[in-house]
């Protein structure tokens, strides 16, 4: 059987990516209440509306909603069930200038695109009549859509399935995932309400060409992981006519980027994928003013991506980096004053700098040490008034205020780096076929492949990694949980702005595959999602993949 849902998913996703839900706007409520209506208007969810919720994310600085749709088989008894799931919200569009007004209108924005040199290949895809472009298009209205087609289609065939069907639409992905987060807790509750099984998730996140050259179109089993390695470095404050006698926490940070940033040697590798090398993210100082003083403090954290590495190692490198880095400075700086020294005539001395480096875990340990409870106490309560007073600051600055107001207890006010993980963890999941469930998983996606490929006039390609940071992550635990012990130490704002939901996850704990839209330019002004094998193609694998799983 061979679905032609082309008009409805494109009608579908025209009317998703015409409602502006930016991450942390409230169009995120409007296009979740858009999409529940839609869900509403089905007869089987109006026959079942028990089985169709509307949630509004828990412990979030703004409102917005989740939307699950669950359908169940009546082919059977079976208690196996498969996660679709898909976001709603967008980053934002400033990069679109004086076209604001067009980005969310896929029917006006290409002609005013065409009035703009965009390169050849933006030309060539405008001309096509291929593409549809706008923000949210590629990613990912369009996988959304196509799921809420065959939650619909299915709704109406429920004999098809020996087993159930959820789709989730998340809120929130591009920013800290507070939308997923929330689903897990309606996916818990359901699972014991109706004894469900939980055996894949299907993501249907964007993908795109690597190079220019690149005919492929991919299906992705796993995901990367994510961790964002970040760096407290205290210096030496001191006057600018005496730079020597300071040591400038702007150099330590500059060195851990020129370290860090792009190095393959920091590349993770598993089964013959490898990911990209971390990147900076971020590096500033902690001046809030100008003065001829040097920094007291810097920071900067790095996008750090995994395919085997667990949280505990991952540390572990960064603060071998760390370590390289503060030597190399010391080394640096000595150098530097010896030749000073020549050239102006001084005596010199050997500078007093030291290597210091703590993680996260190591540096609070000392200070318990040193001060007890009256440490933890204190801490404790000024993270719960920071959040109190700045509920919407940002979860990274959050970090970093923990680990500075941790330093004024430190006795020792030599310079130093601190090590620790200031944001949202992505796990990565690795599938190896150990597992039933990956099995089947892996058969089913490969065998829907192969069916589908003759309708393709481009080879569709499976993978083993997504290589972008997407909520699969949230389906499976990734890593066991004494490695994640070491996440938990080294994440300051633990248990207060953050906590990685473990128990949530491990009772779905499910193989995933991303099985999602394709396109080109995705975060960018000429976004555009290919509109066959996205309305068409996409949702033929992913129906062939659940009639397998659940037939």
């Amino acid at each position: 059987m061979y679905l032609h849902c082309f008009d409805d998913v494109k009608r579908l996703t025209v009317e998703l990516v015409k409602i502006p839900s930016m991450v942390k706007t409230s169009g995120e409520a409007e296009c979740a209440r858009r999409i529940h209506e839609f869900y509403q208007s089905l007869p089987y969810f109006q026959k079942h509306p028990e089985h169709l919720v509307l949630q509004r994310t828990e412990d979030d600085e703004i409102e917005r909603y989740n939307v699950l749709a669950m359908v169940k088989g009546t082919g059977g008894d079976a208690k196996r069930t498969v996660i679709l799931m898909g976001h709603i919200d967008t980053v934002g569009v400033d990069d679109f200038g004086s076209l604001k007004e067009y980005a969310f209108d896929p029917e006006r924005l290409p002609e005013v695109l065409r009035q703009m040199d965009l390169g050849e290949d933006v030309r060539r895809d405008l001309d096509s009549g291929e593409y549809m472009f706008g923000r949210g298009a590629l990613d990912m209205k369009a996988g959304v859509a196509g799921q809420m087609w065959l939650i619909r289609y299915f709704s109406q065939h429920p004999e098809e399935l020996n087993g159930n069907l959820i789709a989730i639409v998340e809120c929130d992905e591009e920013d800290n995932s507070h939308g997923i987060i929330s689903a897990l807790k309606v996916l818990k509750q359901w699972k014991a309400e109706h004894g469900l099984e939980y055996v894949a998730a299907i993501n249907a996140d964007y993908s795109t060409p690597y190079h220019e050259l690149d005919e492929n179109r991919y299906v992705y089993f796993g995901t990367i992981g994510k961790l964002l390695p970040t760096f407290y470095v205290v210096g030496k404050e001191t006057h600018v006519g005496q730079a020597f006698g300071g040591l400038n926490p702007n150099l330590l940070v500059a060195e851990l980027t020129r370290l860090i940033e792009l190095n393959p040697e920091l590349c993770d590798e598993a089964q013959g994928e490898v990911t990209v090398p971390p990147t900076s993210l971020k590096q500033a100082d902690c001046k809030d003013a100008y003065t001829v003083q040097t920094p007291l403090a810097a920071y900067a954290y790095y996008n750090v991506f995994t395919h085997s590495l667990s949280p505990r190692e991952i540390m572990a490198k960064m603060k071998e980096k760390a370590r390289e880095a503060f030597d190399n400075v010391i080394t640096y700086l000595d150098e530097a004053y010896r030749t000073f020294c020549q050239r102006s005539g001084h005596t010199y001395t050997r500078l007093p700098w030291k290597t210091r480096v703590y993680t996260w875990e190591e540096f609070y340990s000392e200070l318990v040490a040193q001060h007890g409870e009256g440490f933890v106490q204190h801490l404790r309560e000024f993270a719960r008034e920071l959040q109190q007073r700045d509920p919407a600051l940002d979860l990274r600055d959050f970090n970093v205020r923990l680990v500075a107001e941790a330093w004024q207890w430190a006795r020792d006010k030599s310079p130093a780096i601190i090590v620790f993980n200031s944001s949202t963890y992505f796990a990565r999941i690795e599938m190896t076929g150990r597992t039933e469930a990956e099995r089947r998983l892996l058969e089913s996606v490969k065998a829907a492949v192969s069916e589908v490929q003759p309708h393709s006039d481009r080879p569709i390609v499976t993978k083993m990694f997504y290589p972008y940071i997407s909520d699969s992550s949230f389906m499976a635990l990734g890593d066991e949980r004494e490695e994640l012990d070491a996440l938990e130490k080294n994440t300051p704002a633990w248990g207060v702005k953050y906590t990685h939901p473990i128990e949530d996850i491990a009772a779905v704990n499910v193989p995933v595959v991303n099985i999602g839209t394709f396109g080109k330019d995705g975060h960018k002004l000429t976004e555009r999602v290919h509109m066959r094998h996205t309305f068409e193609l996409i949702p033929n694998i992913t129906f062939r993949t659940i009639k397998k799983l659940l037939g």
